[in-house]
């Protein structure tokens, strides 16, 4: 049996996987990306790139069209219930440390069709969709993987290295035999769509606005043509509840009380918060990126970030890999550090977002805390690189 070999192989094609791609195929190294659906996926997922990020995407050269698609954000705003602003704080502070001082509101899928279209300009990189892989095989020169193709003929398929982006129900690790078990939080979330223009009923409105109050706390996400707000609602409250009209709506009276009869859904769904972490982003050739290897609270949106931060390191080191600048020992180095940006500074991070909502002490020393950073320079520039993940992201290496 004759069996097509490729020196890397990509398992999924969300913007993980496809960033993934376009970096090796950048750095000249053959590439084929798996993808198991009939075409990019729509679903509406993440939705915030951070300075660090848009900073790699520009040396990849999508970075001003998903500017263009999305809402930049320039400054943070923490609400009473009110609505009087408590605290801001501008990204202008961030000047000089990033090319851009701000950060985007935009679908993930926004930016995949991006990835995609630059991939295709590389002849040694391909995207094959309806492709499901269902079986991996280490081998001692590389890696087998085994496809149910469009057709419904299964074949194999031969790489020197695997990276797997196929997300928080990876096959591939599940092919391997890797953990998998995620640690839910206490709550899960809710997500209100409207396309009601809140920054034209609440005056001065950012588009990333943190209301804390101790009778009602939530986060307002301004995107392009719509705008978010996201509830976090204990565990033992049945999410059919929950999702019921009149719950969605009682919800917007306690959240915004004078404005609720203005705001019109168009939208209400729940997500799962859940935290897991696999104890080694390398099994031998197989490499892991993004929900494969990493699932954090979505408080911040941090995890997405951190995914396409997996991506360009990946990336990188496959090429030098490939053209002989390093040995192996480089992938050990990736997947350590990769993995210690997620335990030593992501999730904490980002579960410091919520600290104090259900707890009113808390909460208090938490906007204390906030308001101290506001009013001091030099800890607004230190909580805007850690908030962006400038401090633990591959530097960009290439001017677009």
């Amino acid at each position: 049996m004759s069996v097509r070999r490729r020196p890397v192989v990509v398992v999924g094609a969300g913007p993980v996987g496809l960033t993934t791609a376009l970096v090796l195929a950048r750095g000249g190294v053959p590439v084929t990306v798996l993808e198991s659906s009939r075409d990019l996926s729509t679903a509406s997922r993440a939705s915030t790139f951070h300075p660090a990020t848009l900073d790699l995407l520009d040396e990849l050269g999508v970075a001003a069209s998903l500017g263009a698609a999305g809402r930049e954000v320039h400054e943070i705003q923490w609400r009473d219930l009110g609505q009087r602003v408590l605290h801001r704080i501008g990204y202008d502070a961030l000047g000089g440390r990033t090319a851009h001082p701000y950060r985007i509101h935009a679908e993930q899928s926004r930016l995949t069709p991006l990835l995609l279209a630059r991939l295709a300009e590389y002849p040694h990189a391909e995207v094959c969709f309806s492709s499901t892989v269902f079986d991996v095989r280490p081998r001692g020169d590389g890696v087998r993987l085994w496809l149910d193709g469009p057709l419904g003929v299964r074949t194999p398929l031969d790489a020197e290295y695997v990276v797997a982006a196929d997300g928080s129900r990876s096959t591939v690790r599940t092919a391997l035999g890797l953990p998998s078990r995620a640690t839910e939080y206490p709550s899960y979330a809710l997500r209100v769509v409207t396309h009601t223009a809140l920054d034209a009923l609440l005056p001065g409105l950012a588009p990333l606005a943190y209301v804390r109050d101790s009778r009602q706390s939530f986060s307002i996400l301004g995107m392009p043509d719509h705008w978010r707000l996201i509830f976090r609602v204990p565990a033992h409250i049945p999410r059919r509840q929950t999702l019921e009209q009149a719950e969605v709506r009682a919800l917007l009276d306690r959240a915004l009380p004078s404005w609720a009869a203005q705001v019109k859904v168009a939208d209400a769904h729940t997500y799962r918060l859940a935290a897991y972490v696999l104890p080694d982003y390398r099994a031998g050739r197989v490499l892991f990126a993004g929900d494969a290897a990493h699932l954090t609270s979505t408080a911040g949106g941090m995890n997405m970030n951190c995914g396409l931060h997996d991506a360009v390191a990946w990336g990188r080191a496959l090429t030098r890999l490939h053209h002989g600048e390093a040995d192996e020992r480089i992938l050990g180095s990736v997947a350590a550090e990769r993995r210690r940006v997620v335990t030593d500074k992501v999730i904490p991070r980002s579960e410091a977002r919520t600290a104090g909502i259900d707890d009113p002490a808390r909460l208090r020393r938490a906007l204390d805390d906030i308001g101290r950073v506001a009013a001091d320079p030099q800890r607004t520039t230190d909580y805007l690189v850690k908030a962006s993940l400038l401090d633990c992201a591959p530097r960009p290496q290439l001017t677009h």
